[in-house]
């Protein structure tokens, strides 16, 4: 699937179309790895061993690919300084921070409901 570049017609922006890039944006920063990174940044400035150690579990290559889509999509920023080795920093940027907001409410939510959530899995599993 191909997806359009947005021309800031309504239709392209539409999640409930196949080739909509919001489908897409949604589709990439809809992931948890994202969504931990997202959190993990916050208002901070972190190296990637850092954020590796903020996001456990997550593998050299996820974090690169993530991080590459957040910057792809202008979540995130990347700088890198001119030292040996190179030191390289992660920052979210304004549409970054906005986004973070709706991320600490879907954790707010997980924390608000994570025993009625437990309690149901146990249910429908026995």
């Amino acid at each position: 699937m191909v997806t359009k570049q947005f021309a800031g017609a309504a239709d392209e922006a539409d999640l409930r179309r196949a080739d909509s890039l919001a489908r897409e944006i949604f589709s990439d920063v809809a992931n948890k790895w994202a969504l931990l990174i997202i959190e993990a940044l916050g208002e901070r400035t972190l190296r990637f061993s850092e954020l590796r150690d903020e996001v456990e579990g997550i593998s050299h290559k996820m974090l690169t690919q993530n991080l590459r889509m957040l910057e792809r999509n202008g979540l995130a920023e990347r700088k890198v300084h001119p030292t040996v080795p190179p030191r390289v920093e992660y920052t979210l940027t304004e549409p970054g921070q906005a986004l973070r907001a709706t991320v600490d409410l879907i954790c707010g939510w997980t924390h608000k409901y994570f025993g009625h959530i437990e309690t149901a899995r146990q249910r429908f599993d026995a």
